[in-house]
């Protein structure tokens, strides 16, 4: 495990319709984190797109490795010497009318480092609202993990966050990435319940950049993106609108908490 302390991130946004008003607001939260101290900043869901119409972002998707948001993200990484983790940008996939939400990861120099493509896909009705994922999106299939020279980051995004068998599989990490656009009504019944149990019986930090605010398709998301520690303390977050919350990642106390309640070493299935 790396040593030491290192400073992170969240961006928290409310993004529309047009992805270049989207980036160039990206961009300065992005600066205003580096100029901070945070040596990786993590983007909420759909930080480049939340469209008027679930195809919007099939519109815009991107092949994989080329397109305006991805050279942004690289653009941006090496700008300002940070670790970049684009929350989720639509990628190409098999099905024309579809595609993958992805969170890509940027090294420092600009280097594309890891890719993961949402596994678990959004669907909620309560007679008010209804929200179907699967009608534009392809699930992905492999949980992934990166190994950064300050920690062991774990990806998930959103609607994941629900199914803690995910976690698991992804062994010990240090640092959970959560970028999301949960809804108001969602959120404010179980996003900070479900992000710090996740830290709590992963005993790693969790960052979770939102989405968080009322968005020109109507959409009203619940934001309060958040940075918690491995004993289930919130240690910064922002309410609603766009914003930057940053905070401390401390092997040491990730150390102390696996050491003095050694649950990852108990299991027994």
């Amino acid at each position: 495990m790396a040593e030491g302390r290192f400073k992170v991130a969240a961006v928290q946004m409310v993004s529309g319709p047009e992805v270049q008003a989207n980036l160039a607001v990206a961009g300065k939260l992005i600066a205003q984190a580096a100029g901070e101290g945070a040596q990786l900043v993590a983007l909420p869901e759909y930080f480049c797109i939340l469209g008027l119409h679930d195809g919007d972002k099939v519109s815009v998707r991107e092949a994989d490795g080329h397109g305006p948001i991805q050279d942004f993200l690289a653009e941006t990484a090496a700008k300002n010497k940070v670790w970049l983790v684009g929350g989720s940008a639509p990628l190409e996939c098999a099905d024309p009318n579809k595609v993958k939400n992805s969170c890509l990861v940027f090294d420092h120099a600009g280097r594309r480092v890891a890719r993961y493509d949402k596994i678990h896909l959004f669907g909620f009705d309560s007679g008010t609202e209804r929200f179907q994922e699967s009608r534009s999106i392809e699930p992905g299939s492999e949980v992934v993990t990166v190994d950064a020279p300050f920690a062991r980051l774990g990806l998930s995004i959103c609607y994941d966050l629900r199914f803690p068998e995910m976690y698991r599989k992804m062994g010990v990490v240090d640092l959970i990435l959560v970028p999301s656009a949960f809804t108001a009504t969602t959120g404010k019944a179980h996003w900070e319940m479900l992000l710090r149990a996740r830290a709590v019986e992963n005993q790693a930090y969790v960052l979770a950049p939102a989405q968080g605010g009322h968005h020109q398709n109507g959409r009203d998301t619940y934001g309060h993106s958040m940075i918690i520690d491995p004993w289930g303390k919130v240690l910064a977050v922002v309410a609603s609108g766009p914003g930057v919350v940053s905070a401390e990642i401390d092997h040491a106390e990730i150390a102390r908490v696996r050491q003095s309640l050694p649950a990852l070493t108990h299991r027994v299935m």
